[in-house]
């Protein structure tokens, strides 16, 4: 069971408005690592972890497994520093181009798309 992050937030209004979130008021985050495009993890941000990431410079999280916010890499070390930000044409996903300090995924490895590769016919 999720529950909900909070409603309310310091994120700019004009920003605020333009965001397509989920019903439980979460839009997926796409980080991508900044200087080599690969793609390191997918989280999920309400307008709260989106103001946090856009003012402090470092990923903001919502975990729907724990109902807390988290900055990437406080327990870790592996520490994303954000380079950018960006909305998709629907507004309904992030990019978040980062500088990936370790391990991205929890397990551990750089990325979490590199395990499970699956096979597609040519």
């Amino acid at each position: 069971m999720t529950s909900t992050p909070r409603t309310s937030s310091d994120l700019d209004p004009a920003i605020a408005a333009r965001l397509k979130r989920s019903a439980d008021g979460l839009v997926p985050a796409i980080a991508q690592q900044y200087d080599t495009g690969e793609v390191l993890m997918l989280g999920w941000m309400d307008d709260e972890a989106l103001h946090r990431t856009l003012t402090t410079g470092r990923c903001t999280y919502w975990s729907r497994s724990r109902s807390e916010y988290w900055v990437k890499g406080d327990t870790s070390g592996h520490v994303q520093h954000v380079k950018s930000v960006a909305l998709d044409c629907d507004a309904d996903t992030l990019l978040v181009k980062v500088d990936q300090v370790g391990a991205a995924c929890h397990t551990g490895t750089r990325t979490c798309f590199d395990t499970d590769v699956l096979p597609v016919s040519q």
